[in-house]
């Protein structure tokens, strides 16, 4: 039997334990964790251990890779003024009815960072490929995170995307309950009072402070180690730490 048969069985019987909540029925790959920087936004050069059952990355701490878009509109002299936020449905396996970005997801076995924030904003947003190729790539946001269930380990791939005013998203999916348009500054306060998922928060801050944007007290504790998380922006992050 393989290894990966093997974490199969396992898994099936911590399951059946009350170990892994929120079965998910998707294949999710297994990154080694010292080669995290070779899985590039546009492309996976490293290469999984093996793959396994998304819902148990949490049990293990095992590495996943996620990607997740800002939908901001400018205002006056082209600041941004308002950010699209998602309301997560209340059947979701994990945080249901918690606040979200306009676009996020974890990276399935298979695809890139890009592939799946392109799959995501038709499925979450309703944003066709051609418009979600606009998104901006924006850095990685490296989050390491204490849960009843395991640890929360992950690459957060940070995207921007410009929307049109009268520019409105609509969810596909079933996956968002609603969406919102909220003026930027209440944004980051509700990602900083906790009325968002931890790494949508970090990615609503990140966006603001990547704009200069003014940030709650409340803040603070998440923000303050912003700067280490972070691993790069854009185009040129990817080539120095993907070997794009």
């Amino acid at each position: 039997m393989s290894q990966e048969a093997l974490l199969d069985r396992l898994n099936l019987q911590l399951r059946e334990a009350g170990l892994i909540p929120g079965w998910r029925d998707e294949r999710f790959a297994l990154w080694p964790l010292d080669l995290p920087r070779q899985v590039c936004r546009h492309g996976a050069e490293g290469r999984p251990v093996l793959r396994m059952e998304r819902a148990a990355a949490r049990f293990w701490g095992s590495l996943t890779l996620g990607a997740h878009c800002n939908g901001w509109v400018a205002g006056p002299g082209g600041r941004a003024a308002m950010l699209w936020i998602g309301r997560r449905a209340p059947h979701k396996a994990t945080d249901p009815g918690r606040l979200d970005n306009l676009v996020g997801g974890g990276v399935p076995d298979g695809q890139s960072p890009d592939e799946a924030l392109w799959r995501e904003g038709w499925e979450e947003a309703g944003f066709g490929l051609d418009r979600m190729r606009s998104a901006r790539p924006s850095g990685v946001i490296e989050l390491l995170h204490d849960l009843p269930e395991g640890l929360q380990r992950e690459d957060l791939h940070v995207y921007d995307l410009e929307l049109q005013p009268g520019e409105r998203p609509f969810n596909q999916d079933g996956e968002v309950a609603e969406f919102l348009c909220l003026p930027v500054q209440e944004a980051l306060e509700r990602a900083a009072m906790g009325e968002m998922t931890l790494d949508a928060a970090l990615v609503t801050l990140d966006f603001g402070l990547r704009h200069g944007l003014p940030m709650a007290d409340e803040a603070t504790d998440l923000i303050s180690g912003m700067e280490r998380l972070k691993v790069g922006a854009g185009s040129e992050s990817c080539s120095k730490f993907c070997n794009a």
